[in-house]
C-alpha cells in the first residue's frame, strides 16, 4: 500500500471517528437533556395538579327576583342540583319556585289550624325535616323533599312537602306558648324539647317496627329535664340525642346530659356582648355560636380532664367577623365551612378545620334576613329586608388546607386536644378529614433513618474492606455477588419481611438483642484469638482472603442466640418479652414496626451504597497509597489519612443516594410495617411514609377531589425533599473534591 493510501485510510477513519464522537456525542447530550426535561415536566404536573388546592374562593351574582309572600322567611332551602328552592314563610306559606328565573312551581299553607309559628328548629340539613313551635304548645313536622324522573329523556325534579308523622301537630306544652324548639329524629326514637315560660319540657317517641309489614308505631314518653337558673333563647339537642345545649340570650350556656338528666356543665361563650346566631356544624358535634360584636366560636364536648368520668363544652377556634355581628349563620351540608352575613349585607366564607376565612364580599343587596347554601356548596341563595331573593354562584373547590392544618397541631372533633392526625377517609358522611402531613413525614425520616442505622456501617465497612484489604480473586466474586442483591424485586423483600421477619422477630426478641451484644464480642474474641495462633498456621490464610474464617462464626453465634433465646426469655422477662416491653417499661411493641422495616430496607439499600462507595475507595490512584507506604505509614493509617479522604466525595454520594433510596421506598414500608400514620419514635412501633401513603390511597380517591390533590401535594413534598437533600449532597461532594482532589 502506497504512502497516499495510507494517507487516505488514516483521514478517512479520523473522520468516520469524528462522526462516531459526533453521533455519541449528540446521544448523551441528547440524554442528558431529556432526562432534565422529564424531571421538568414531572415538577410542573405537580404543580398543575395542585395549584387548584391553593386557588381562592370566589362569588359572582346570578339572578334576583321578588318573592310573592310577605311574611319574612323563616328558613331558605335548595335541592342538590340547586334547581329547586324551599321557602318557608313566618305565616306558614310553603312555596317551591325555580332558581334560575324565580317562578313559582308550587305552593302550600301548613295546617296550623288557627295558631301562629313562634320558633323554628331544624333537624338537620341532610334530613331536612323541621319543626315548628306553635302558640298553642303544638310542634309540627315538615320536611320538603324532591322526586326526580326522566319522562322522555330529560330530569324532572317534582318537589313536595312532606308530613313524615302525619299533619297533626304533637302536643307539647297544653295551651301554652312554645318559644324555642329544638329537635332530634334517630332511628330509634324522635324528640322534641321545648321551652315555655322559662322552663325545659320533652318528649321523646320511641320507634317500633313491625317485623312483617315494616310499619313504625311511636310509644310516647316524657323526658326528665332539670331546673335552669338561666333563661333559654336557644335549645339543640345533639347527634344521638345525648347531649342538649341549652343558650342564654347573654351567652351563658347549660350543658345538660339527657341520659343522665343533669346540667354537666355550665358557663359563658362570649366575653362579651350578646347571642345572635348559633348553629350545628355537619354532623351536630361542633356548635357554631355567633355574637353581636363580631365573633363566631367552635365549641364541642371533650372530656373534663379535672374531673373523672365528666364531660365539658370546650372552645376550640374563634373566627372574627370584621364589621360587626353575624346576622345570618349557615353551615355546609357535606363539610365542615359555614358562611355569616352581617346586617349590612357583607359575606364571610370560612373553613373550621384549616381555621381559613376564605372569602370576604359585599352581596350589596341591602340587609339579609334569610340565607341557604346549596347541598354542594356551590350557590348561595339570600332574601333581603324588602322580600327580594337573589342567588349568587359560589367557587370554593377546595377549603380544607392551610399551613396549619397541613404542618401544626389542629384540635379535631371529638378529640381531647390538638394533635397530628392523618386521616383522609371514614365510613360516615359526618366526617372531619384530617390532612396532617407532619406524621407521614415523620415516618418517612423514622422509616429512612432505621434502614440508614442499619445499612451504612455495613455498606460502607464492606467497601472499605473489599477495595482495600480484600484478595482480588476474592474481590471479584464479593462484588458482583453484593451487587445482585439489588436485582431482587422491594415487593418480594417487603413480602418477607412482613409473613417471616416480622413474626420471628416478635417471637426471638432475646435472641434479636443478644445478637447486638454477642456478635461483636464473638468476632473480637475469634481475632485475638486468631492473632495468638503461631505465625506458621496464621500464614496458611492468604492475605485478604480472611472474611472467609468469619462466616462459620456468625451463622454460630447467630443460631446460638435463636437456641438461647427461650431461655433467656424465661430467665430474664418471665417468659414473655414483649408483655414486658409493654407493662414493665411502658414501650408499646407492634409486630411490624420500625426495626423490621430497618432491617428490610436496609438490606435493600446495602448494594447501592457498597458499589458506589467501594467503587469510589477502589479508584483512588495506587500510588498515593503506595507513597503513604513508602514514607513509613501503616496500610490502616494510609487507609484513614490518605485513600479515605480522597473517596470521601464518592462515599458521601454513595451515602446520599442511599438515603434517597431509602426515603423514596414504598414496597417494603407499605407491607413490613403497621402502615398507622403516628408520630412515634419507639423502634417497635410503625408508622406510614409519604410514599407508602401514596400508593396506598391513589387509586381509592376520586378526581380532582381535595384528597386527591392532596396526595399529589404530598408527592410534591417528597420530590422537593428529595432535590433539597440531592443539591445539598451535591454541594458538599464539590467541596470535598476541592479539597481532597490535589493529594
Amino acid at each position: 500500500m502506497s504512502q497516499s493510501e495510507v494517507r487516505a485510510t488514516a483521514s478517512a477513519y479520523r473522520k468516520w471517528r469524528q462522526v462516531k464522537d459526533g453521533i455519541a456525542t449528540a446521544t448523551i447530550t441528547a440524554g442528558g437533556v431529556g432526562v432534565l426535561l422529564a424531571i421538568l415536566l414531572i415538577f410542573f404536573y405537580l404543580l398543575y395538579e395542585i395549584m387548584p388546592l391553593f386557588q381562592p374562593a370566589s362569588i359572582e351574582s346570578e339572578t334576583q327576583f321578588q318573592t310573592n309572600s310577605i311574611a319574612p322567611a323563616l328558613y331558605l332551602a335548595m335541592e342538590e342540583q340547586a334547581e329547586i328552592s324551599f321557602r318557608l314563610g313566618g305565616n306558614g306559606d310553603a312555596e317551591f319556585f325555580r332558581l334560575s328565573d324565580g317562578n313559582l312551581l308550587s305552593e302550600a299553607k301548613l295546617p296550623l289550624k288557627g295558631a301562629d309559628i313562634l320558633s323554628f328548629a331544624l333537624e338537620s340539613e341532610e334530613s331536612r325535616i323541621f319543626a315548628l313551635g306553635l302558640s298553642d304548645g303544638k310542634v309540627l313536622i315538615a320536611k320538603h323533599d324532591y322526586r326526580t324522573s326522566y319522562p322522555d329523556g330529560e330530569r324532572l325534579i317534582t318537589p313536595v312537602l312532606r308530613f313524615p308523622y302525619g299533619d297533626k301537630a304533637f302536643l307539647l306544652s297544653a295551651g301554652r306558648p312554645l318559644e324555642q324548639v329544638a329537635i332530634s329524629d334517630s332511628d330509634d326514637a324522635l324528640m322534641i324539647i321545648g321551652v315555655t315560660d322559662g322552663q325545659l319540657l320533652g318528649r321523646r317517641w320511641v320507634k317500633e317496627e313491625d317485623f312483617l309489614s315494616e310499619e313504625v308505631t311511636l310509644s310516647e314518653e316524657d323526658v326528665s329535664l332539670p331546673d335552669l337558673d338561666i333563661i333559654p333563647s336557644r335549645v339543640l339537642i345533639g347527634p344521638g340525642q345525648q347531649w342538649l345545649y341549652v343558650l342564654a340570650a347573654d351567652g351563658g350556656f347549660r350543658l345538660i346530659d339527657l341520659p343522665e338528666q343533669t346540667i354537666t356543665d355550665r358557663g359563658y361563650l362570649f366575653d362579651s356582648g350578646k347571642l345572635s346566631q348559633a348553629r350545628f356544624l355537619l354532623g351536630g358535634i361542633s356548635l357554631l355560636v355567633a355574637s353581636d360584636h363580631g365573633a363566631v366560636g367552635q365549641w364541642f364536648v371533650v372530656r373534663d380532664k379535672e374531673r373523672e368520668s365528666g364531660y365539658k363544652l370546650q372552645p376550640v377556634r374563634q373566627f372574627d367577623i370584621p364589621d360587626g355581628g353575624s346576622a345570618v349563620l349557615v353551615t355546609e351540608h357535606r363539610r365542615k365551612g359555614f358562611v355569616s352575613v352581617d346586617d349590612q349585607g357583607r359575606l364571610d366564607l370560612f373553613y373550621t378545620t384549616s381555621h381559613r376565612r376564605l372569602l370576604s364580599e359585599d352581596l350589596d343587596v341591602g340587609a339579609i334576613r334569610a340565607m341557604a347554601i346549596s347541598p354542594r356548596a356551590d350557590k348561595i341563595l339570600v332574601e333581603n329586608s324588602e322580600g327580594e331573593l337573589a342567588s349568587f354562584a359560589l367557587h370554593n373547590e377546595h377549603p380544607e388546607l392551610s399551613w396549619t392544618a397541613l404542618w401544626s397541631k389542629v384540635w379535631y372533633e371529638s378529640y381531647p386536644e390538638p394533635d397530628y392526625v392523618w386521616q383522609s377517609s371514614a365510613s360516615n358522611n359526618d366526617f372531619e378529614p384530617k390532612y396532617s402531613f407532619a406524621p407521614l413525614a415523620f415516618g418517612t425520616l423514622k422509616a429512612a433513618f432505621y434502614a440508614m442505622l442499619i445499612a451504612a456501617p455495613l455498606a460502607i465497612c464492606g467497601a472499605i474492606y473489599t477495595a482495600y484489604f480484600m484478595a482480588p480473586a476474592l474481590r471479584r466474586k464479593t462484588k458482583p455477588l453484593i451487587e445482585l442483591m439489588e436485582a431482587l424485586p422491594t415487593v418480594i423483600l417487603g413480602f418477607l419481611a412482613g409473613l417471616w421477619l416480622a413474626p420471628f422477630i416478635e417471637k426471638n426478641l432475646p435472641a434479636i438483642f443478644s445478637l447486638f451484644v454477642f456478635l461483636p464480642v464473638g468476632i473480637l474474641v475469634f481475632a485475638w484469638s486468631w492473632s495468638q495462633l503461631p505465625s506458621s498456621f496464621r500464614s496458611r490464610v492468604p492475605d485478604g482472603w480472611h472474611p472467609l474464617l468469619l462466616v462459620p462464626l456468625v451463622l454460630a453465634v447467630v443460631l446460638g442466640c435463636v437456641e438461647l433465646s427461650a431461655p433467656i426469655e424465661r430467665a430474664f422477662f418471665g417468659g414473655d418479652m414483649r408483655a414486658w416491653l409493654t407493662n414493665d417499661i411502658g414501650v408499646s411493641f407492634d409486630q411490624r414496626n420500625a426495626l423490621v422495616v430497618g432491617i428490610a430496607m436496609g438490606f435493600a439499600v446495602i448494594p447501592t451504597i457498597f458499589s458506589i462507595a467501594e467503587d469510589a475507595i477502589f479508584s483512588v490512584p495506587k500510588h498515593l497509597s503506595y507513597g503513604s507506604l513508602a514514607l513509613g505509614a501503616t496500610p490502616w493509617q494510609s487507609l484513614v489519612g490518605v485513600v479515605i479522604p480522597t473517596a470521601s466525595p464518592g462515599i458521601f454520594s454513595a451515602l446520599m443516594i442511599g438515603m434517597g433510596r431509602a426515603v423514596g421506598e414504598t414496597m417494603i414500608v407499605l407491607m413490613a410495617t403497621g402502615n398507622t400514620p403516628i408520630m412515634d419514635a419507639n423502634i417497635f412501633e410503625g408508622m406510614r411514609t409519604l410514599a407508602a401513603n401514596i400508593a396506598v390511597e391513589i387509586g381509592e380517591t376520586e378526581v380532582d377531589s381535595s384528597h386527591y390533590r392532596v396526595l399529589f401535594l404530598a408527592a410534591f413534598v417528597l420530590f422537593m425533599f428529595t432535590f433539597a437533600v440531592n443539591t445539598v449532597a451535591e454541594i458538599v461532594r464539590q467541596r470535598l473534591r476541592m479539597r481532597y482532589g490535589n493529594l
